[in-house]
């Protein structure tokens, strides 16, 4: 992975008024989680999406998890966002993909690509290539899920927030 992409996620994150999470699908779901995390922090997070979650604005950070940086609704909401003034930050597999165009910063995060796998199984073996052993976009999922975690580390370690700490806003009505 880039350092430089992430030491700009970094900035990002820190310098934010208010933080929007988009993702879909999945990748929506390993979104939510860091948002979750986030908010543990004490940052304002709000879930693109969510019937109570407030206009962007110049300020604010739009952050899109997208594997293949094609999905037309996280496309769109990026343009608004950097319409509205806001920063967006692409975490995608595909770097040149129109969520990646309309952000600030882009982390790449390498996943399966489908069509990648040689559908010849004599050719496959003879090559030493095998078929992935997790489907569609779950190489994607899986280390974007990861590497939010870990920066979550890196942040309580900067803002020195234990896990109690985060512990105390989990929320308290499940």
């Amino acid at each position: 992975m880039d350092r430089r992409s992430i030491s700009q996620f970094m900035r990002e994150i820190i310098s934010a008024k208010r933080i929007f999470i988009a993702g879909a699908g999945r990748s929506g779901l390993v979104a939510r989680t860091f948002g979750m995390r986030l908010m543990h922090l004490g940052f304002t997070v709000f879930i693109v999406g969510e019937v109570v979650t407030p206009a962007i604005r110049k300020g604010d950070l739009l952050i899109v998890v997208s594997g293949t940086g094609l999905t037309a609704s996280l496309v769109a909401a990026a343009r608004t966002a950097k319409a509205k003034g806001a920063k967006v930050v692409a975490i995608t597999s595909f770097p040149n993909s129109p969520v990646a165009a309309n952000s600030d910063c882009v982390v790449q995060i390498k996943g399966r690509k489908l069509g990648e796998v040689d559908k010849d199984y004599l050719n496959r073996q003879l090559a030493g290539r095998h078929d992935p052993i997790v489907p569609l976009g779950t190489l994607f999922e899986l280390s974007t899920m990861v590497f939010l975690d870990a920066l979550i580390e890196e942040l309580m370690l900067k803002y020195r927030k234990s896990e109690a700490e985060l512990n105390a806003l989990h929320t308290n009505l499940e």
